[in-house]
């Protein structure tokens, strides 16, 4: 074995894709789970898991325990309100990151974050993930960090975009962005790559990166809907919905999350955030220190995805 990682969100999409990658690479990980039994999903690659939640400091203590490196891939997806996301993008990073410089020698630590720190204006879930790395950034003197901020992650087993992706195919395109819009994306086993090749390289810079999957300049929606056709082989029928008939469903969902008690995805913030005219990255700078090529391009990606 390679050495210990200790990981939260193995049993999330981007999380398991991270786990099963790390195995295959002969890390040992020791995994956080809440549910009564280990995931079944996971069983055949054996992590060591320990059960317990973010809040438990006791739990979180058994979890780093001897890691050679922390990876902190759990997160709040969902919510209304800056308190919905606190939790887990913020909290639990602050919680993790000391636990860990208080090891000798304390652990290399990995934050996969997103992309939406970039513009933490633009909703609370954007402003929980650049809060996020600022406390982890507060412990720099002890600690040894990364943090990576992917574009959409998308793949086989995400339930974020697979509806979109899968109304797509059968020739419906609800285009919720901005016309001239770009934007980045990235499949989720080059986001694993990514993160075992940070493993295995030595950076020294203490910072966020950018990650994508090298298409210059991004997509747009028009490109994306035309990839869509040549895996079709037909024309689609695309339509670009108002910013008015986002905002109005976003907040009627909204309310209806309010009064039935369920944390929502798409709200007013996941608006702002679709309707931003620019998610494009640059994975220059991560690529100048750590070793990584992405490997899957978008029409790869969706055939991977869809089972095509």
């Amino acid at each position: 074995m390679r050495g210990v990682i200790a990981l939260t969100g193995a049993t999330g999409f981007i999380g398991s894709a991270l786990a099963r990658r790390l195995i295959q690479e002969e890390w040992w990980v020791r995994a956080l789970y809440r549910s009564p039994s280990p995931p079944l999903h996971l069983a055949g690659l054996s992590p060591e898991w320990v059960r317990g939640t973010l809040e438990d400091r006791d739990c979180l203590e058994a979890l780093v325990g001897d890691a050679d490196v922390v990876i902190h891939c759990a997160g709040a997806l969902r919510g209304i309100t800056a308190a919905d996301f606190y939790q887990a993008n913020v909290e639990a990073v602050s919680r993790l990151a000391s636990i860990a410089a208080s090891r000798n020698p304390a652990p290399r630590f990995l934050l996969i974050s997103s992309l939406a720190a970039r513009e933490p204006e633009l909703s609370p879930y954007a402003a929980s993930k650049r809060m996020g790395e600022v406390a982890l950034s507060k412990v720099s003197d002890q600690l040894s960090w990364t943090a990576l901020r992917p574009p959409a992650v998308y793949g086989p087993g995400d339930r974020a975009l697979l509806p979109l992706l899968r109304l797509m195919l059968h020739g419906i395109a609800p285009i919720p962005g901005c016309k001239d819009a770009r934007f980045s994306l990235l499949y989720v086993e080059d986001l694993a790559e990514a993160a075992v090749k940070w493993l295995t390289g030595e950076v020294r810079e203490k910072r966020a990166f950018e990650l994508d999957d090298g298409h210059p300049q991004g997509y747009t929606w028009h490109e994306v809907v035309e990839t869509f056709e040549r895996l079709r082989g037909r024309r689609m029928v695309y339509c670009q919905i108002p910013e008015s008939i986002l905002n109005l469903a976003a907040g009627l969902n909204k309310t209806a999350a309010s009064v039935i008690g369920y944390s929502p995805m798409f709200t007013p913030g996941k608006v702002r955030e679709l309707r931003h005219p620019d998610w494009v990255c640059d994975n220059g700078p991560f690529r100048r220190v750590v070793d990584w090529t992405p490997k899957v391009r978008l029409e790869e990606g969706l055939r991977l995805t869809l089972g095509l």
